[in-house]
């Protein structure tokens, strides 16, 4: 189906098709669910061997004890705000072209989020003791230690993930009310349950879009505090490379940039798993990327000035972290992540490639791929050469750490692939909104038209006469 044609779209065919894809999705869906149990099985076996040997198995040491489960856990933070994030501000700024995609944005950002919140567990070590960053108050009235980082990160997901399942709730009632109506089984009494007794009234429309909207004004700013916690977790350190005062912007615009890419990829499977083809056009490929553009710009501008703040500082010990950075061990990872997230976005300033999906979905895996390397270059050079000499070593992810970074993909996926065999993965009523939008936008050209050959044609008779 064409582009232009969207506004052609029958009401009743967007819920057939929709409702559809709970049903009945391509064998490929099965084949990557089942990969993707496959590896959470091979993270959980990984999991179970570092428990019962510790963290030695994972490569990790005192001066090393941050490596790739933080890289980890600051790469999933960062893929989840995008969602929730830019669906809130497009919502506030009433950008038409995000009803059909923003739904599984958002579903994105909560899995996203629970996959990031695995990686702090993991990289405790002792998982017994988790507990331990709550605000309890024990027999010896002792708390939690406030300045912990661990802390922080711990309250930022809490907050982001409870505020996520609610922006994603609310907006899907209406939806679950038209599942509701169209399911039988247990399908009938989940969506039963989940609409809480949804009939379309005028007030009920009134009521939700006041809280959807004042949901939406909660999270722009909970997003962009929640990842500014994280860069803080190393801004407030006095390790060289971390120690500094521009990673709060520095990380929200990473985890939009990172967010985005996620955004297109999923954009592709879902337009070719579930055949979407008349609602994730070219058109709104063409917007998403143009946004993702942007948004790469601003990081590149910021991770320039980063090194250039550093290169004409005096601080001695920053200048060779740096040069370390460029030219030592981890040079491949530095230049692998300029490569692919700060030269390859430039493909999207081409119309060609916006407007071709699988051109769209390799550069966004490649992005991907470019910012993971961004998370992992952050985190380990600089304790591979910092302030003290003993701590100077060069040590890579052994393969437990390997094995579960891998199936922390296969989990995300996973449960992205259940949510959208479970629950619409497209808005049916904003994506019927968007249709009659259009066709009175359409309905009104037409009679601007219409008007407009009537006044030449009296123009002309006046002239005759």
């Amino acid at each position: 189906m064409s582009d232009y044609s969207m506004k052609d779209i029958e009401w009743a065919k967007i819920n057939r098709d929709v409702l559809a894809s709970l049903e009945s999705p391509r064998k490929e869906f099965w084949i990557v669910l089942g990969v993707c149990l496959v590896l959470v099985l091979c993270g959980v076996a990984a999991e179970a061997y570092q428990y019962n040997e510790g963290l030695g198995v994972a490569l990790m040491d005192r001066p090393h004890f941050w490596q790739l489960y933080i890289s980890n856990f600051v790469f999933w933070i960062g893929m989840s705000h995008s969602g929730t994030l830019l669906s809130a501000i497009l919502l506030l700024t009433q950008a038409d072209w995000r009803k059909p995609i923003y739904r599984f944005a958002e579903a994105m950002t909560l899995f996203s989020i629970l996959t990031a919140a695995i990686f702090p567990v993991i990289h405790l070590g002792r998982v017994w003791n988790m507990y331990w960053v709550l605000p309890y108050p024990n027999e010896r009235t002792i708390w939690p230690n406030f300045r912990s980082p661990l802390l922080w990160d711990a309250a930022a997901i809490t907050t982001y993930a409870t505020s996520s399942i609610l922006f994603l709730y609310v907006g899907m009632i209406p939806d679950l009310a038209i599942c509701r109506d169209n399911a039988k089984g247990w399908r009938k009494k989940l969506y039963t349950a989940l609409s809480i007794g949804w009939m379309g009234r005028a007030s009920e429309w009134l009521a939700f879009r006041k809280t959807y909207v004042l949901l939406a004004c909660f999270l722009v700013p909970l997003a962009v505090s929640v990842h500014s916690i994280v860069a803080s977790d190393f801004a407030m350190s006095i390790m060289p490379d971390w120690h500094i005062t521009s990673f709060p912007p520095y990380f929200v615009a990473g985890a939009l940039y990172s967010g985005c890419a996620a955004i297109i990829t999923l954009f592709v499977l879902l337009r070719y798993v579930f055949k979407f083809e008349a609602y994730m056009t070219t058109e709104i490929m063409d917007k998403t990327a143009k946004l993702t553009f942007a948004i790469a710009m601003v990081w590149n501008y910021l991770n320039l000035s980063e090194y250039a703040s550093i290169w004409y500082s005096n601080d001695m010990f920053e200048k060779e972290v740096l040069m370390e950075k460029f030219f030592g061990p981890y040079h491949w990872v530095v230049w692998g992540m300029l490569l692919c997230a700060t030269v390859a976005p430039f493909a999207m300033a081409f119309k060609k490639v916006r407007h071709n999906m699988w051109a769209m979905f390799w550069l966004s895996l490649v992005l991907q791929l470019g910012m993971w390397l961004e998370r992992f270059q952050i985190v380990s050079p600089p304790l591979a050469s910092n302030h003290e000499p003993w701590t100077w070593a060069v040590v890579w992810p052994g393969l437990v750490q390997l094995t579960i970074t891998v199936a922390s993909f296969g989990w995300f996926t996973m449960l992205f692939l259940i949510f959208c065999k479970v629950f619409p993965s497209v808005s049916m009523y904003e994506v019927k909104e968007m249709v009659f939008h259009r066709r009175k936008a359409s309905s009104r050209t037409e009679m601007e038209d219409l008007n407009k050959v009537k006044d030449e044609m009296i123009k002309q008779e006046e002239g005759l006469s």
